[in-house]
């Protein structure tokens, strides 16, 4: 039997090289931390259940025969039944259909806030942290001047704002407070980043401030807006159902989570299911967000609470 590697020419032999091998695919760092991620319970649940309730919330409405603004004139304050399915109001408005579209309203206000609020705190804060000198200090300053200020008091007195606009304002004011300890997090690790030897020869070759930040630094803090962007979903739909629980929120006509929990407040013991479904569903919401958020957290970080699944 002659060997693969060798051609034999008369009486010399001649050795051939070994084909070569197709190398392995090397994971990208990507694909293992998703990997990491699904393998967790606490992912597959939160993310299970949040995505289901995505779904459900612009679904639902699709496939149910009552509105939020219908009035059944038959069923004033009535029990959940079969042809209400979770009881009406004291005008005979279906709960069920309110609850989805004010579900509707708080996910999208989290699913706006939560990134932006990132993706403002990465730009600062890597920007302060490249830049140092005089910019860092300015940008610190602005930082510490917000954190020091009540949001919550603030957004307060600018409510009559909110009641001249869209709830699109609650969402801009939402963002613009919920960005500042990410931002001081950013800084610090942009501040080790720009010492190493890439960023410097980047630097060296003349390339621009805001293409290292945006080629070098960004990537390399990614994780965190990751992070702080998942588990910021689950914050920003809480400060809205509390504004708006409030009156300083979204305002009628439009619906939320929190303006149905400040509907059923008052109702809580006489007419449980005006408070109950959207209480619970604001609770389930907010929990799936924050497992899911807890699970990536771990999957990247995986000092931050390794083996707790």
């Amino acid at each position: 039997m002659t060997d693969p590697t060798t051609t034999t020419v008369g009486d010399t032999v001649i050795l051939r090289d070994e084909p070569p091998t197709q190398p392995a695919r090397s994971r990208s760092r990507g694909s293992m931390i998703f990997r990491k991620v699904i393998a967790t319970n606490r992912a597959r649940i939160g993310g299970g259940v949040l995505l289901f309730i995505i779904l459900w919330a612009f679904i639902g409405p699709l496939l149910y025969p009552w509105s939020f603004t219908d009035q059944d004139g038959l069923a004033f304050s009535q029990p959940p039944s079969l042809d209400h399915w979770f009881g009406t109001n004291n005008i005979g408005q279906d709960v069920y259909a309110q609850t989805l579209v004010g579900l509707q309203k708080s996910l999208v206000i989290g699913l706006i806030v939560g990134p932006a609020a990132a993706l403002i705190a990465g730009l600062v804060g890597a920007v302060a942290g490249y830049l140092g000198g005089v910019w860092d200090k300015a940008i610190i300053w602005v930082i510490d001047l917000l954190l020091v200020i009540p949001s919550f008091y603030l957004i307060v007195l600018l409510s009559p704002v909110f009641r001249s606009l869209s709830w699109l304002a609650l969402v801009v004011f939402l963002a613009l407070f919920g960005w500042m300890v990410l931002a001081r997090v950013i800084r610090g690790q942009t501040m080790s980043l720009r010492e190493r030897e890439y960023v410097k020869a980047a630097r060296f070759m003349g390339v621009p401030g805001f293409t290292i930040v945006r080629r070098h630094i960004l990537p390399n803090v990614a994780s965190l807006l990751i992070i702080d962007a998942t588990l910021g979903i689950g914050a920003a739909i809480l400060s809205e159902t509390t504004l708006s629980f409030f009156g300083f929120g979204v305002q009628a006509p439009d619906v939320s989570l929190g303006t149905l929990l400040a509907l059923g407040s008052t109702a809580a013991v006489t007419r449980p299911w005006l408070f109950v479904f959207p209480a619970g569903i604001l609770i389930i919401t907010v929990l799936a967000s924050s497992l899911l958020g807890d699970a990536l957290r771990d999957a990247i970080d995986p000092t931050s609470g390794a083996n707790r699944d």
